[in-house]
């Protein structure tokens, strides 16, 4: 019988290195699509600021 199993932690640091790459990645995609979705909504909100001004522009120069 030989002890060699007894100490070998090898596959539990396999694992490990591939649970925290998992893990890296993971927050990796939540942070982009985070950042994506507030670059979207940055956008929208510029987009509804220049239709509002857009619209009263036209209002006061129909209004002339």
């Amino acid at each position: 019988m030989t002890n060699r199993d007894w100490n070998d932690d090898g596959g539990y640091r396999d694992a490990v290195q591939k649970a925290e790459r998992a893990e890296r990645a993971g927050w990796m995609a939540i942070a982009g699509a985070t950042g994506l979705i507030g670059l979207v909504l940055i956008v929208l909100a510029v987009v509804c600021v220049l239709a509002v001004i857009a619209g009263l522009y036209v209002v006061m120069t129909v209004n002339r």
